[in-house]
């Protein structure tokens, strides 16, 4: 894969975004076929685990029943018995997850105070006092558990592109310059021009500009990326980006 004069990687062909989904990773993992799909189930769920609670909390469960449905559910999740029903045509990841979860609190809840933190089946070490903290916040944005699962979600995945712009950073020595224009990705720079972030970065005003462009491009790129691994097919993509930006501009 070539690199830009910013020393960050281009972008993947689009044929090459659904290699590897949140899809397969589930399928692989019901089937017993591939042991590292059960790490990458497992990844998976620490990915996701915070919309989710939050959305526990929302419909009104205490932080203590909220903790045990969601490790119960993760439990349910990571015993696989339920993923040998996954069919082929799943929708999007985030809709699949939450109809999981709703399910799980309509039929599963006295049998999981039954056997709490999942039995024998394993369980994810989560940070519940951030979690917490993070809900206090977000309930004061979203009253509806729904609407507040999806701006989790969406933020959350957003958070993991600019970790990953930020690791491209990081591994072509340019860490520094990245820090001060990321800003212009997250539309929280301020007034501050594109002449006055070259004078601080010892660059030109069209060099700046320059770098800006890239690094949109790139983010819009791994953005793409992410997404893909949500969906099922190439051309839900951009619907599914459309309505990640709604989430998070309402």
């Amino acid at each position: 894969m070539s690199n830009s004069s910013d020393g960050v990687a281009s972008s993947s062909k689009p044929a090459g975004l659904f290699a590897t989904t949140h899809w397969t990773v589930v399928l692989q993992a019901g089937s017993g076929e591939s042991p590292q799909a059960d790490e990458a189930l497992e990844k998976l769920c620490r990915a996701y685990w915070y919309p989710l609670y939050a959305y526990v909390r929302r419909r009104g469960y205490s932080a203590t029943d909220a903790q045990d449905l969601t490790q119960s559910f993760f439990a349910h999740l990571l015993g696989k018995d339920f993923l040998h029903a996954v069919g082929p045509e799943k929708g999007r990841f985030r809709s699949f997850l939450l109809a999981c979860l709703k399910h799980f609190l309509a039929d599963q809840w006295e049998k999981s105070r039954t056997a709490k933190r999942g039995g024998d089946c394993p369980e994810l070490r989560l940070n519940w006092n951030q979690a917490e903290q993070r809900y206090g916040l977000d309930a004061r944005v979203e009253a509806n558990a729904e609407s507040l699962y999806d701006r989790r979600w969406a933020l959350d995945l957003l958070d993991r592109v600019l970790d990953r712009l930020r690791q491209e950073a990081v591994i072509a020595d340019r860490v520094a310059v990245f820090d001060q224009l990321q800003g212009c990705l997250l539309g929280d720079w301020g007034a501050e021009t594109y002449a006055q972030l070259g004078s601080r970065l010892c660059l030109s005003e069209t060099s700046v500009k320059v770098k800006v462009h890239r690094l949109r491009r790139r983010y819009r790129a791994l953005l793409r990326e992410e997404i893909a691994h949500t969906v099922t097919h190439p051309e839900e993509i951009e619907e599914e980006m459309r309505y990640l930006f709604m989430v998070v501009s309402r």
